[in-house]
């Protein structure tokens, strides 16, 4: 496959997997980096690194909308992201200390893992319980829903910080946001609303890829004629998976997408055991 050809295949590919993360909030690093790694034959560590300017990309253009409405909590977000970018910056110094078999396998756990979380119960409403971390580092928000805009307190403050510090070195170590692991720790430990959480997560992930996506490019691993289709894919699909979302049914979704990760999922485990990524 000439230049332009493996390009334009990538180019179009990327879109796909923009696409499909858009409907489901986990980001198209799920899915173009067990890609790249299977299909294109791409080393795990480049598709890693392209995936990691991805995620830049599209969290720049989607966290902007989300705090202009008010659903993410800019003060809960940055003190998180002390947490996701120490975690970041360790996972990216693990890329090589760890081979890519095992970096295969540990992507597929964590894709059986996104699979199995979208299909938990989310937290719609938030809890204002009393809670004293939560207020004296002043963690708290407003959230507008249908009947009037409602208070919450972040829960469980400590194991939150360290979930986030789990997601933060998944992050650096796979390229992908880690989604799933962020909405675990702001939606399941901290009882932040579901809403709150994605886009708070989503506002989130564009500073810790960027934080790791610094080491990869010191160490050669982000190659522009991979990295740069993959960038312009991702963003393209992204926008046009939100535009659909409002018209997808939620049940048809979650099925077609943890079914697809499943696949990459069982894939990257089988070939990162048999050696061949």
């Amino acid at each position: 496959m000439n230049l332009i050809a493996f390009t334009t295949a990538l180019f179009f590919t990327s879109i796909l997997a923009g696409f499909l993360g858009a409907l489901t909030g986990l980001g198209g690093g799920v899915v173009i980096v067990p890609v790249l790694a299977l299909l294109f034959k791409v080393d795990i560590r480049y598709a890693i690194g392209a995936s990691l300017v991805s995620v830049i990309a599209t969290s720049s253009g989607a966290a902007v909308a989300y705090v202009r409405e008010g659903l993410s909590n800019i003060r809960i977000g940055m003190f998180l992201e002390v947490a996701t970018t120490l975690g970041a910056l360790l996972g990216a110094y693990l890329t090589s200390r760890i081979t890519t078999h095992w970096i295969a396998i540990v992507f597929g756990a964590v894709l059986l893992f996104s699979a199995v979380m979208t299909f938990q119960k989310k937290n719609e409403l938030p809890s204002n319980e009393p809670n004293k971390l939560g207020e004296k580092l002043e963690l708290t928000g407003v959230f507008p829903s249908p009947e009037g805009d409602l208070a919450y307190t972040a829960q469980r403050v400590p194991l939150g910080f360290g979930i986030m510090f789990g997601a933060g070195t998944l992050s650096g170590l796979l390229g992908i946001g880690s989604g799933a692991v962020k909405v675990l720790a702001m939606d399941g430990a901290m009882k932040l609303p579901f809403k709150v959480s994605t886009t708070t997560s989503n506002f989130m992930i564009g500073v810790t890829a960027a934080a790791s996506a610094g080491i990869y490019l010191a160490r050669g691993y982000i190659d522009p004629s991979i990295a740069m289709p993959v960038m312009l894919g991702v963003l393209g699909g992204s926008v046009l998976g939100t535009r659909v979302l409002v018209h997808v049914k939620v049940s048809t979704l979650k099925s077609v997408f943890a079914l697809v990760i499943v696949v990459l999922g069982c894939e990257m485990i089988y070939n990162g055991i048999k050696g061949t990524v």
